[in-house]
């Protein structure tokens, strides 16, 4: 195959993913890896006196036509997988891994950036550039441009074994759950279930040609199973394959998860910090490991006593409606027993709301409700070519007709797609002299698909889902930064889940939800009744919400600040007993969610050290909403306001200064408390 026809070498907006294959992507790679070797040179040996031209844009674009390549297969990896194209996309992961390594340790291209520093134009900078100087510095400080070579070699090998380790990590954890299911052929065994999931369940069969009802542990299956099913036999079997993903057999990750903590921690001191987490968190809103810790265990300290009473309640519950002599709670009945709990109390089913999110309903209601907040227009588009029929494509345009950004929303599980929800940045556009390059990127979910004649119905905690995606994709799509490097989501990761955490507030009320939520039959609005025990019911064992997360936060900083292997043994049941103070019921020893939390060990970062940001997010947003509440939820002016402090400057400032833009103060954490019902 001729570089002409590799796809990926000239990328346009309009990506041919219905024409990209697994035979692409190594000789294209190979070609862009050349490509920017030559950039780097140009950057190096600049004859002319050192600009910020030739330097320091000069320095950004080495990497953008490789990153969007890596953006482009990666997308494709985790939407429309085939043996043959991870087997290709795995090769590649080495070469560029080095090569990114190799950028921040090459000590030429230091001293050109050095040297441009010093410069009489350099310090004269203001603004964006002088922050990217800045930044990009102190990002090859902290990457390791002063150490000596020898350790230099030595942290560009551990790039790219961590690379390769959290890559396995990630597709051990894709296979572990698609090759898990079970059949249920007798239709008594699934008394409780909503006929919503019976018959996805039923139809899932069907399309394997098989008896029965299938379940799996992808969402729209699993959460249903987990919530309503009486059978607590199916409900066991189901828990346990979840929370056992990845920890036998060809897909274990128990033994990636202690090479991954090591490179990791070793990586961190060799760059002079105490641990990895002060490593991860030098350049974010929490500045060190202790003060995230900090962070975390307030809060708890704030809900572990309703945490407290709302496990005592549904012990006391059980007893109620089975009787005295009723066991003590297992792990796989919480859910289904809070669940028959919130009914008792509330008399509300997140069933019964089911039928007023239809898809279609909801995507609409959605795009109206950042056409009244930011002035846009979201539009479908027949235009960008996909990687599957279920796949929808849209266009942003400002009111003027300015195009400003397209998507893809990719929303139905397949068994060759990951699970969860994301945003994915594809490309990313900007002000271009008198005119603008649009931005490109996806929103991704795992919603229950049409089924039985029916659309797409969605549950509320979806709909928040989508919401929460598409404020991510907002922020890529908004963003007016000059500097590709600092636009969009290229933010503190304690700030990037602000503009999508603050759009699920829209969700919560009833103004907002008369615009899209309709009965898929009728037609009719969510009735006011049901609204209110909606709403009443929001803050059921909101405690337990909040130590779940809490949970998550707190192992992960425990695993990358205490976490000794010769004082505390294996991994597995070290991270068992930390999330055992955060869980309702005791947790059995096999218990090893660790294995499938991608969070944590999906990337070189990812989310490692830094799950607690969803926390810290949740304050911002919180606290940020309230001037909404206070000035109207659909006032032009505050989100104009939002739109110009937030979303459109990407990490164009310190975070913190964009937030005071917006709020005029830094953020009340007893905003949250209260939406939580905790505050005291």
């Amino acid at each position: 195959m001729s570089t002409s026809d590799n796809p990926l070498l000239n990328l346009s907006f309009e990506i041919p993913f219905d024409r990209i294959e697994a035979a692409h992507v190594e000789p294209g790679i190979d070609a862009l890896l050349k490509r920017a070797r030559v950039k780097l040179e140009a950057v190096k040996t600049v004859s002319s006196p050192r600009t910020f031209e030739n330097t320091m844009l000069a320095f950004e674009a080495i990497t953008h036509d490789l990153h969007e390549a890596m953006s482009v297969i990666s997308n494709i990896e985790s939407l429309a997988t085939t043996p043959e194209f991870r087997e290709a996309y795995n090769a590649v992961q080495q070469p560029v891994s080095e090569f990114y390594s190799s950028i921040v340790l090459d000590e030429d291209l230091w001293k050109a950036l050095r040297d441009y520093s010093e410069t009489d134009e350099a310090k004269a900078l203001t603004g964006i550039r002088k922050r990217y100087l800045q930044k990009t510095i102190a990002d090859f400080r902290r990457e390791g441009a002063d150490l000596p070579p020898e350790k230099k070699k030595e942290l560009a090998s551990i790039d790219v074994e961590l690379s390769k380790l959290t890559t396995k990590f990630s597709q051990n954890v894709l296979d572990a759950t698609v090759d898990y299911e079970i059949y249920v052929t007798d239709e008594a065994k699934l008394a409780g279930l909503p006929a919503s999931a019976i018959e996805a369940a039923r139809a899932d069969a069907e399309s394997r040609d098989k008896a029965g009802w299938r379940f799996t542990l992808q969402a729209p299956s699993f959460i249903p199973l987990m919530t309503y099913i009486d059978d607590a036999e199916i409900r066991r079997r189901v828990w346990t394959a979840y929370n056992t993903r990845a920890t036998g057999g060809e897909t274990d990750n128990s033994g990636l998860i202690k090479q991954i903590r090591e490179l990791r921690e070793k990586r961190a001191r060799m760059l002079g910090f105490a641990n990895f987490a002060d490593l991860v968190l030098d350049d974010r809103m929490a500045r060190e490991g202790a003060a995230a810790k900090k962070f975390t265990e307030e809060l708890r300290e704030k809900s572990e006593e309703a945490f407290r009473s709302e496990n005592e309640d549904l012990r006391a519950f059980r007893k109620e409606i089975e009787g005295q002599d009723a066991p003590d709670l297992n792990p796989w009945d919480v859910g289904y027993y809070a669940e028959k709990q919130r009914k008792a109390l509330y008399a509300f089913d997140e069933e019964e709301v089911r039928p007023y999110f239809p898809m279609e309903n909801v995507l609409k209601g959605m795009f109206e409700i950042v056409n009244r907040l930011y002035g846009i227009q979201v539009v479908p588009t027949e235009k960008l070519p996909t990687w599957h029929k279920d796949v929808r494509t849209y266009d942003i345009l400002e009111e003027d007709g300015t195009h400003i950004a397209s998507f893809y929303a990719d929303l139905f599980p397949r068994d060759n797609k990951r699970g969860g929800a994301w945003m994915t940045d594809l490309l990313t556009g900007g002000p271009a002299g008198k005119g603008f390059i649009p931005h490109l990127g996806g929103i991704n979910g795992n919603m229950m698909p049409p089924v039985g004649g029916k659309p797409a119905l969605l549950t509320h905690r979806d709909v928040e889902t989508l919401f929460h995606e598409f404020g991510h994709l907002l922020h890529h799509a908004l963003s007016r930064v000059e500097l590709r490097s600092l636009s969009g989501t290229n933010v503190a990761w304690d700030f990037v889940e602000l503009p999508s955490q603050i759009m699920e507030n829209w969700c919560w009320e009833k103004e907002a939800l008369d615009l899209f939520a309709r009965h898929y039959e009728t037609g009719d609005a969510i009735p006011d009744d049901l609204f209110e025990k909606m709403l009443r019911a929001r803050n059921f064992r909101s405690a337990n919400a909040m130590m779940r997360q809490l949970g998550f936060a707190t192992v992960d900083l425990k695993i990358h600040t205490e976490y000794d292997p010769e004082q505390h043994g294996d991994v597995l049941p070290y991270a068992r007993d930390v999330l055992a103070e955060f869980a309702t019921t005791a947790l059995p020893d096999d218990y090893a969610m660790i294995c499938g939390f991608t969070h944590l060990f999906a990337g070189p970062v990812a989310y490692a050290a830094g799950y607690y940001s969803y926390k810290w997010a949740e304050v911002l947003d919180a606290d940020a909403f309230t001037r909404f509440k206070a000035e109207g939820i659909f006032n032009r002016e505050v989100g104009r306001a939002f739109r110009e402090s937030v979303l459109a400057n990407g990490d164009a400032e310190d975070p913190m200064d964009l937030y005071k833009k917006f709020m005029g103060r830094e953020p009340d954490l007893s905003a949250l408390l209260e939406r939580s019902g905790l505050l005291d």
